[in-house]
């Protein structure tokens, strides 16, 4: 029996290329697709697949909060998440919140096809040049770390804080994730309280410098 993958990147050229891909594989097979960080979580409630393949910058919310959250709440699916980042904390963060597998995109083909077979078997994969070794020592030293108010925050309130980041208004965020305005605008609040923002620009400036949106957009 083929493994179920849904598929998350927000270009749809790249997914087209990456579905080619993995269906190509006799053992594998595509089950859904979305460019949306939202939509990826709704999917995996819906489908539960055997994998999700998620990328790190993703609209609606980053890949890094749907990986915390497919696996916290639905653990039977494995989680590859793509980047084209290879700094120690984005790869640290993502197998802290239970990624099975961290690819870069400037891997070869062959490196998601692995991950996703290495997931499946209960294993974990990094691609080239990341090591195992150099991620621990990095995890050790933050450990030490001052706290990162980032992690204080809710589930929802870091949905939130992405679509407030993105320029979101309140009615806005509450149709994105069926809640009322008024209760957005308490999520927002408090959220800004827990990080010591003040303005709509605090908020943004904070949501680039954590990496919640890409410095290009």
């Amino acid at each position: 029996m083929s493994a179920t993958i849904v598929l998350a990147d927000d270009h749809r050229i790249v997914r087209q290329g990456l579905r080619a891909l993995l269906e190509a594989q006799n053992d594998l097979r595509v089950i859904a697709e979305t460019g949306d960080g939202l939509e990826a979580v709704e999917l995996v409630e819906r489908l539960r697949p055997d994998v999700l393949v998620v990328d790190v910058m993703m609209p609606g919310l980053n890949g890094l909060e749907v990986t915390r959250q497919v696996r916290q709440r639905w653990p039977t699916t494995k989680v590859v998440v793509l980047s084209m980042r290879a700094s120690k904390p984005f790869v640290a963060e993502a197998l802290r919140h239970g990624a099975g597998a961290y690819v870069l995109k400037a891997s070869g083909v062959a490196d998601l096809v692995l991950a996703v077979r290495e997931v499946i078997t209960g294993g974990q994969y990094l691609s080239p040049p990341l090591s195992r070794e150099a991620l621990g020592a990095f995890a050790r030293n933050a450990e030490e770390a001052t706290l990162d108010l980032y992690e204080t925050l809710t589930g929802r309130e870091r949905q939130v804080l992405q679509l407030a980041a993105e320029g979101l208004t309140n009615a806005e965020i509450g149709a994105r994730l069926s809640i009322s305005p008024h209760t957005a605008m308490t999520h927002r609040s408090n959220l800004m309280r827990k990080l010591g923002l003040h303005s709509q620009a605090d908020l943004a400036r904070f949501a680039l410098r954590r990496g919640v949106l890409p410095f290009d957009e």
